[in-house]
């Protein structure tokens, strides 16, 4: 998705957040009911009978922090080679079948997984399912294909990075915030990653990573479990179980020291962003960070809006967020800097924010604010089958387990003023600290066209 989008998707989120009190305790689906089969794939089933629809989704753990230098981009490849088709189910009869049935279907990669969807009515439930199972193990890497699609791929990473200087911001700082660890590349990979890539690359990725014992089956809706999963179990079991993928062994060492860069591109306005370096979604400090996340950024309330935005004028846009991540990641925070306005200025008020919270706790009615905000927007959240088992399988394939979804709210609620002071004073450090700008180019003026001859004597 577009950064930039993203940012505003957050923020209209966080506006709606602060309509529900602290203490609801809304509950939209049934617990996830967990079965694991033979060849140790993962079945997370969960009865939501409001509507007959359905969501069906697979998550292997594999995304960018499982490949090697030199082959960035390999995960996100191989999903655009998943709808190439099987022996069973050719080239273009995946989506086609699934439209046809009233359904849509597509897949996404991130940092530490690949995830592939079908929402359509319950009752085609098995039909995603036993194509699901087909590609699973059955794929069809094509040289011709992978050529073709190669060429896809780099027209999207021009788009969404060469051609968004936002975007290729955000890529610049996880580069420079990460010496060691995959996280340094982008999920989309280089061009020259994506042109040394190779059809035997691809399919060692798929015979390493694409197996029942590394994936995690997701249905949510109107469904019985008892009554789908002889099904499931004779279209997943008889895949056979692979060997276990070894985990990612790199350790990023601490950082001693801020990090800066210029990035100078064509646009309009500048963008300062701020990465410090975070513990994971494990650690117990990920809900205070949530909440500090909320009470910078969610809504027009927020610290950084109603300073950079409202007050001083000097950002038109601000905000941060905290990523679920598997291992170590960011807390960024970002200002599209207003025309006219200095970057250095801009700069200090982002800084002079995070000092306000390391020096004093935020007021009892902040807290409750971020805490409703976060803990509404998780709700709304579950009321969608589809966005439902996305929190089910990020969890879960990040490691932290899908019952940490269910227990959510009540350590979110648990979290203080003080927790929030503490893990700005942590981890909002000078030394934990990696800078980026954005500096706006002119545009490139187009060659001027050759002066026309004129006939004549001079």
């Amino acid at each position: 998705m577009n950064r930039s989008i993203r940012f505003q998707i957050i923020l209209a989120v966080a506006t709606c957040a602060c309509l529900l009190p602290v203490a609801t305790a809304l509950v939209f689906a049934a617990e996830p009911r967990e079965f694991i089969l033979s060849n140790g794939m993962k079945v997370l089933l969960v009865e939501v009978p409001k509507a007959p629809v359905a969501t069906v989704q697979v998550w292997y753990k594999v995304g960018s922090r499982n490949e090697v230098m030199g082959r960035a981009g390999l995960s996100h490849m191989l999903e655009h080679m998943m709808f190439k088709g099987t022996a069973k189910y050719p080239k273009g009869s995946f989506s086609r079948i699934v439209r046809k049935n009233g359904g849509l279907d597509n897949a996404f990669t991130g940092q530490d997984f690949t995830a592939y969807f079908e929402n359509l009515a319950a009752d085609r439930v098995e039909l995603a399912l036993d194509m699901e199972a087909d590609r699973m193990q059955g794929l069809v890497l094509d040289a011709a294909e992978f050529q073709t699609e190669r060429e896809v791929v780099k027209e999207e990473r021009r788009l969404r990075t060469e051609d968004d200087p936002q975007s290729a911001l955000v890529e610049a700082l996880f580069a420079q915030a990460f010496l060691s660890h995959p996280y340094h590349w982008p999920v989309i990979g280089w061009f020259a990653d994506l042109d040394a890539m190779s059809l035997d690359d691809l399919q060692r990725h798929y015979d390493t990573f694409y197996s029942p014992n590394n994936a995690t089956l997701i249905i949510v809706g109107d469904i019985k479990a008892d009554a789908l999963l002889p099904a499931i179990k004779e279209l997943f079991e008889p895949i056979p179980k692979g060997p276990t993928p070894k985990a990612p062994t790199a350790v990023e060492p601490e950082q001693r020291g801020e990090r800066r860069f210029l990035l100078k591109r064509e646009a309009q306005v500048p963008f300062v962003m701020m990465g410090f370096r975070t513990p994971n979604y494990s650690s117990d400090d990920a809900y205070a960070l949530d909440v500090l996340e909320s009470i910078i950024s969610h809504g027009k309330s927020s610290r950084l809006y109603q300073s950079l935005v409202y007050e001083q004028k000097t950002a038109l846009a601000a905000g941060a967020e905290y990523m679920m991540q598997a291992d170590p990641s960011l807390f960024y925070i970002y200002a599209l800097v207003s025309p006219g306005q200095k970057v250095d200025a801009v700069e200090d008020a982002l800084l002079k924010e995070i000092a306000r919270l390391q020096n004093e706790p935020p007021s009892e009615t902040e807290m409750q604010r971020a805490r409703n905000q976060v803990e509404a927007s998780h709700i709304f959240e579950q009321d969608s089958n589809f966005r439902y088992a996305m929190l089910l399988g990020q969890a879960e394939t990040i490691g932290v387990g899908w019952r940490r979804v269910d227990q959510f709210v009540e350590r979110i609620r648990s979290v203080t003023a003080k927790d929030v002071q503490r893990v700005a004073k942590q981890y909002l450090t000078q030394d934990n600290r990696t800078v980026g700008i954005l500096i706006p180019t002119p545009a490139k003026q187009p060659d001027a066209a050759p002066a026309a001859a004129h006939g004549g004597k001079p």
